[in-house]
């Protein structure tokens, strides 16, 4: 029996803690973590695959088989991006049985977000780009499986399932919030009017004020609930 293990492990090399040439996920994640330190560095033009390489400690050739170019690489460090905010938000949004309380958690959590600098340095590399990779930027901005804007939709369609909103068109809905939370602060820090992320004070009041809009739009009850959540903040 042991012998018949031990060349089954032969034969099956991800039974044998081996993965087929490209199928390692560790292996990937430590390429893309290596592009992701060479395009904040250098941005998207600059970097070049020997850069990525050079910073990722992996062979010419193994690069070659997880990633084609660095077009690749790109969209593969957006879309992994994009999926791990999408998740923290969603867990963000499923502990909230209050709407209010959830759309507080929800704005100063995105705020914090969008306009982090890792998120804006990409952001501007998509405009760079945006002629040359235009399924790229479609895939940045409009992926419906893995986006900030579905997982709000969800929980506002969740309200109002359970008669705390009254929304005829959640998509819109959602991103109405998304809009009056961060549409600023995102265009100051984008065009660098901006430099840093913005003070909390200022970013409390905008979420605070885009809730009590959201309410008197889409509410079915009062809004007091929110000076609980903003105590504990």
């Amino acid at each position: 029996m042991a012998r018949q293990t031990r060349k089954q492990e032969k034969s099956d090399p991800v039974a044998a803690g081996r993965f087929a040439a490209g199928e390692d996920p560790a292996k990937r994640e430590q390429i893309i973590d290596g592009a992701s330190r060479v395009f904040m560095k250098l941005g998207f033009d600059a970097a070049s695959m020997n850069d990525i390489t050079r910073e990722a400690g992996v062979s010419k050739g193994t690069i070659y088989v997880y990633f084609q170019n660095k077009e690749d690489l790109f969209a593969a460090l957006v879309a992994r991006e994009k999926e791990r905010v999408t998740l923290r938000m969603r867990d963000i949004l499923a502990g909230s049985e209050e709407v209010e309380v959830g759309l507080y958690r929800f704005g100063i959590n995105f705020v914090a977000h969008i306009t982090s600098l890792q998120v804006i340095n990409a952001m501007r590399t998509v405009i760079g780009v945006v002629d040359r990779m235009p399924s790229l930027c479609r895939q940045f901005f409009n992926s419906p499986s893995m986006n900030v804007r579905t997982v709000l939709d969800d929980f506002i369609k969740r309200h109002v399932a359970l008669g705390n909103l009254n929304v005829e068109h959640s998509d819109l809905a959602a991103r109405q919030f998304i809009d009056m939370t961060s549409g600023t602060f995102f265009k100051l820090r984008l065009f660098g009017d901006l430099c840093d992320a913005p003070p909390q004070v200022e970013v409390d009041e905008v979420v605070k004020g885009a809730i009590k809009v959201f309410m008197a739009a889409y509410g079915v009850h009062d809004t007091s609930v929110i000076a609980k959540e903003a105590e504990h903040a």
